[in-house]
């Protein structure tokens, strides 16, 4: 990312209003990205701008030093919702992409079996999403990404609607899943401890206008044990480091409601 900046018309107030001003990031082959910040600081934007499911007012995205322009299977998106097709099985969910890009019905059927052994849902390939735990739907929505092989994963808060049982499970699944395939991942997340359990590095962003504060590489092994006191000590200073941002952006948002009443 080079420079990226996005802003909008607020309709309502009528102003424009800056999401992200003058993003610079590398991010390397396999790496496990994490990014951190108050809510409204652009991290859902930014995502959105690297899959070109929006486009950025300035700078530009490149992928292997070519810029990007449109939507691409080497870009996967896992968002928050599920977004699976009520009316599909998971086997016809998984195979979607595939079937779309008119792969040989053979040749998808061996991929998506062999994606569906690999996220744990064997012997469910005939059940529709609504007989699915929410998990299990998280993990449909995965594997409906990783069987197209895309170059980056893409993940928006992807399990913070699941319990917390079922979204620790859900953490290690992936890191299993990610240590396997070793793809570029870039995480969005609101939870301190999940960025550093995953991350290879954790980007802090401030409050809106969206910039990187502060990048914090994660030197700890994994498995990465989270009551160490090593890892305490890491999720402390990156918590310290986004304390200032999410008082500025609720700061920001009283003075909003108060200038609308």
């Amino acid at each position: 990312m080079r420079g990226l900046r996005k802003r909008f018309i607020d309709i309502a107030r009528q102003e424009e209003v800056i999401a992200l001003d003058g993003i610079d990031l590398d991010i390397g082959d396999d790496e496990f990205l994490t990014i951190l910040g108050p809510s409204g600081c652009g991290k859902t934007t930014l995502l959105n701008i690297i899959a070109s499911f929006e486009k950025a007012t300035g700078g530009e995205v490149l992928l292997d030093g070519e810029t990007v322009r449109k939507p691409g299977p080497d870009r996967g998106v896992v968002f928050q919702e599920y977004a699976l097709f009520p009316w599909l099985t998971v086997q016809q969910n998984i195979e979607f992409g595939l079937r779309e890009r008119r792969i040989p019905r053979a040749e998808r059927r061996e991929y998506v079996q062999r994606q569906i052994a690999s996220v744990g849902l064997s012997g469910f390939e005939q059940r529709y999403p609504h007989e699915l735990s929410g998990g299990m739907r998280q993990r449909v929505a995965l594997a409906r990404v990783l069987v197209n092989n895309p170059k980056i994963l893409l993940m928006d808060e992807p399990f913070a609607a699941l319990d917390a049982q079922t979204r620790s499970m859900m953490q290690q699944e992936l890191l299993g899943v990610w240590s396997a395939e070793r793809r570029t991942a870039i995480f969005i997340t609101h939870n301190i401890e999940e960025a550093v359990l995953l991350g290879d590095r954790v980007v802090v962003m401030t409050a809106r206008p969206g910039r990187i504060k502060e990048i914090v590489a994660i030197d700890l092994p994994r498995p990465r044990d989270v009551t160490s006191t090593e890892f305490n000590q890491t999720r402390r200073r990156i918590g310290a480091l986004l304390e200032d941002e999410v008082q500025a952006a609720f700061a920001a948002m009283r003075a909003e409601t108060t200038s609308m009443q």
